[in-house]
């Protein structure tokens, strides 16, 4: 296993990071998975004899079981592990039990640690933009739990890049944590990040977590131009994220090939490329079964090649887009040729 700084802290994580989605399969999330307390400890095992030190989850998760799943199955090892989750999704049915308030995220911390079964989270993220919260409250409710010792780093999730310079902005100008890095989709068949975020990431240098790299299972290497996937598969029951299917087919078209060249998988290859990108701090892998997390911890050793690489880029690149284009050609000629 390979460890990578967080962002700009001394703070190192394991490439490769496990997200436990899938732990307690209540209510909405039960199509996402069902895992119980024994499937939890032994994937959570498993990760940890492979170097895993990070692990990711959310209050919202099967409303709060996949904390406290998660919580248990890391009991013995807390000490040796950065273990991180999100707040702002709806935890009951009150009109303020939702949200970046003050009173939500202080009301939701205290609840998460109490089901994690620690007395500070590593990484706290906000699980994405509140429209209706003044943005300089909830900066403010997260410093006071740095300055409290109940969280150590801050996050965010799904955040525009003009969002999150904007936050950025106003922790620096007021001396408090800052968000240290961004939890967003990306994969070889979503790679919409790269046009506005990637760059404000490595300007910032804020660190970038990997949420769905299979694209909800998409780039599993079932799901084919002739077939739609096994039944029952998560896909069927969870479209989701959005995916532009032609481009995606053509991205595994080329991923087959090299799998078969790597002798190794299109998961493993898909995991492989975003491990590759030099943005990429983590990607959270979301295995259900034992199988798939073998398959997928292999990606860290995966090491495609230059070719590989470049084919891989080409398939899958995004259409040109103002201003990135305009900015490309005007600076096209500002540096010299190297020799």
């Amino acid at each position: 296993m390979h460890y990578r700084p967080l962002g700009r802290t001394g703070l190192f994580v394991s490439e490769l990071c496990f997200g436990a989605m899938t732990f307690g399969g209540e209510g909405f999330w039960k199509a996402i998975g069902q895992q119980g307390q024994a499937e939890a400890d032994k994937l959570v095992g498993r990760c940890l004899d492979a170097g895993i030190n990070f692990f990711d989850t959310a209050n919202v998760y099967s409303n709060g079981l996949s904390e406290e799943l998660l919580g248990k199955a890391l009991a013995p090892k807390r000490s040796q592990v950065v273990l991180a989750t999100k707040v702002r999704g709806r935890m009951g049915p009150g009109m303020n039990e939702v949200g970046l308030s003050r009173y939500h995220i202080l009301d939701s911390v205290h609840a998460s640690l109490k089901r994690l079964g620690t007395d500070h989270i590593d990484l706290l993220q906000i699980h994405g933009y509140d429209v209706a919260t003044p943005l300089d409250e909830t900066l403010r409710a997260l410093d006071d739990l740095v300055r409290e010792g109940k969280v150590r780093y801050l996050g965010a999730s799904n955040l525009a890049a003009w969002q999150l310079m904007k936050a950025l902005g106003l922790s620096d100008s007021r001396n408090q944590s800052r968000f240290e890095s961004l939890q967003a989709y990306y994969s070889i068949a979503g790679r919409d990040l790269e046009r506005e975020v990637v760059p404000l990431l490595k300007d910032q240098n804020v660190g970038l977590m990997v949420w769905s790299p299979l694209a909800g299972g998409f780039l599993s290497g079932k799901f084919r131009r002739d077939s739609q996937g096994p039944e029952g598969s998560r896909r069927a029951a969870f479209d989701f994220p959005p995916v532009d299917r032609e481009r995606a087919y053509n991205a595994i078209d080329v991923m087959d090939v090299i799998a078969k060249e790597q002798n190794a998988s299109v998961a493993r290859v898909a995991l492989a490329w975003l491990l590759h990108q030099p943005h990429v701090t983590t990607v959270i892998l979301g295995a259900k079964t034992e199988a798939q997390l073998e398959d997928n911890l292999a990606a860290s050793e995966l090491r495609l090649t230059p070719a590989q690489l470049e084919k891989l880029d080409a398939v899958s690149k995004l259409p040109p887009e103002y201003p990135g284009w305009m900015v490309e050609r005007q600076n096209a000629d500002r540096f010299p040729p190297a020799r």
